[in-house]
């Protein structure tokens, strides 16, 4: 079994930067790049964009609250929407119409257009694919309780990573049920469901419905 692609798993024409994967074999490889990337874009922005701060470029179409707390490096694009009280903490991209929601908190993190995280979620050191969108009080878990090196189970195997912070890579088009933890080094694939509640770890194939460990059903299958 061989590992998807980062093509397999995103259709980067739904990402205003697929340039951030170029050299990359796996899609986590994006995470220690992420600040230094967004620097040297910044640089290049045309007048569409408005910078608040420091490091901080927002789209003029983009929607963004008067109570939310931004810093860089951070670039909004084209009609994101960052509701009530959003804390965006640097290190950040967030795509074309994506919703960031109220007390939502992103770090370290890149979000493809169309995503929606719009309640209580915590995104850190993670990458959301197009259209994925998770449930209120879903979070991404981005650290190990012995702050060892985060591995990713995949066919009975555990890959390294070579990194001490990463939460969760979505495919495009995941859903992820409310109150679910995404624990670190968790892989969804595109196209897959997840119950609320629910506590994932390792890779979960594209295309399936992930009720827990145990029940992993696919998609086709089960039709």
């Amino acid at each position: 079994m061989i590992f998807p692609k980062i093509t397999e798993l995103f259709d980067l024409e739904h990402t205003t930067v697929p340039s951030v994967f170029d050299g990359c074999e796996y899609p986590w490889e994006v995470l220690p790049k992420l600040r230094d990337f967004i620097i040297e874009l910044s640089e290049n922005l045309g007048d569409e964009f408005y910078s608040p701060c420091e490091g901080v470029y927002i789209s003029k179409s983009a929607k963004v609250a008067e109570s939310t707390s931004i810093s860089g490096p951070c670039i909004i694009f084209e009609g994101a929407e960052i509701r009530h009280c959003a804390y965006i903490r640097g290190s950040v991209i967030v795509g074309r119409n994506a919703v960031v929601g109220n007390s939502t908190e992103l770090k370290n993190c890149l979000l493809f257009d169309n995503v929606q995280v719009p309640h209580y979620n915590y995104v850190g050191d993670s990458i959301l694919g197009y259209r994925s969108h998770l449930g209120a009080g879903a979070v991404t878990s981005n650290v190990k309780s012995d702050k060892s090196e985060v591995t990713v189970l995949f066919d009975g195997q555990r890959l390294k990573t070579g990194l001490r912070k990463f939460g969760a890579i979505l495919g495009d088009f995941v859903e992820v049920g409310c109150g679910t933890v995404l624990n670190p080094g968790c892989v969804i694939g595109r196209d897959t469901n997840v119950y609320p509640q629910s506590s994932v770890r390792g890779f979960i194939p594209s295309h399936s419905i992930y009720k827990d460990a145990e029940r992993i059903v696919n998609k086709e299958a089960r039709n």
